[in-house]
């Protein structure tokens, strides 16, 4: 039987688009200029959970402000280097409008950088409610309930899809349908399949094909 699925939640870097180099790129330039110090992506990636703010504080502790200003600045430069959604995205983006589910971000970025690529995606019309990450770290229940509570929408009526284990973790926590977005090249298909999401898709064109099959017509 299909899903009379009521909305959808999409994580952005890694789901939306190819955007972890453009992350990466940001934060190694301004530890640089601050530090003296070059990041690699793997000890940048292990900062994660905070949003750009909350990791910018720990290396930059008196010049924090002025770092997230520099991150925004190199984020918005280094966007050179993704100028599209994944290809597919929109097509699914409009497959869901089409049907009458509500669409939402709820990411561990900060609303700065979020904004910078979902309009340089050409993805902002799509979603109604964007909720960003923390300074103090990962609260992706909470943002997710947020988003519910703005919706009024059930949680099981919902499904949440993201590239990163934890991401099934906070969906199963509110009580939603949890999916696995695989197709990015950093994300660990293997970590994501051993949280248990409903479905995994290691390209957009299955979550699409899954869409058209499970998601029924004009849900609202």
């Amino acid at each position: 039987m299909p899903l009379d699925l009521k909305g959808m939640i999409f994580d952005l870097d890694g789901t939306l688009a190819e955007t972890w180099p453009i992350c990466f790129d940001a934060f190694r330039n301004v530890f640089k200029h601050y530090t003296g110090r070059v990041y690699s992506d793997e000890e940048i990636e292990a900062m994660y959970g905070p949003d750009e703010e909350g990791i910018i504080k720990r290396l930059v502790p008196d010049l924090w402000q002025e770092g997230v200003e520099m991150y925004l600045r190199e984020y918005e430069l280094a966007h050179n280097l993704c100028e599209e959604p994944f290809p597919g995205i929109k097509e699914a983006l409009e497959l869901l409008r089409e049907r009458g589910v509500l669409l939402a971000v709820v990411t561990g970025k900060g609303i700065g950088s979020a904004d910078i690529s979902l309009k340089r995606l050409g993805l902002s019309e799509y979603f109604d409610v964007v909720e960003p990450g923390h300074p103090s770290g990962g609260r992706k229940p909470d943002s997710i309930r947020k988003v519910l509570k703005k919706w009024q929408i059930a949680p099981e009526k919902t499904a949440y899809i993201g590239d990163s284990p934890s991401d099934s973790d906070g969906a199963k926590e509110v009580g939603m349908i949890a999916l696995g977005a695989a197709w990015s090249v950093y994300a660990d298909k293997e970590k994501i399949a051993a949280r248990n999401p409903s479905a995994i898709f290691i390209n957009v064109a299955s979550f699409i094909d899954w869409i058209k099959q499970n998601v029924s017509q004009m849900t609202n």
